[in-house]
């Protein structure tokens, strides 16, 4: 699937700053991953990272 064609979501913790990343997590039932990329740059790279690597990482987050 496309870039393009994802549905992106950016936090609402997000501030107007615009220093932020997007994640479109509409693949994760059909490929197991969820893509993340750069909300200032949409048309620039997209990583994707496993199911247990995202959630391993939100987690860390959340400790801190």
């Amino acid at each position: 699937m496309a870039a393009q064609c994802l549905r992106w979501l950016k936090s609402s913790y997000s501030g107007q700053g615009g220093d932020c990343v997007e994640v479109a997590t509409g693949l994760v039932p059909l490929v197991g991953a969820v893509r993340v990329r750069d909300s200032k740059r949409p048309g620039g790279g997209v990583v994707a990272f496993g199911r247990h690597a995202f959630t391993a990482f939100l987690g860390a987050v959340r400790q801190c």
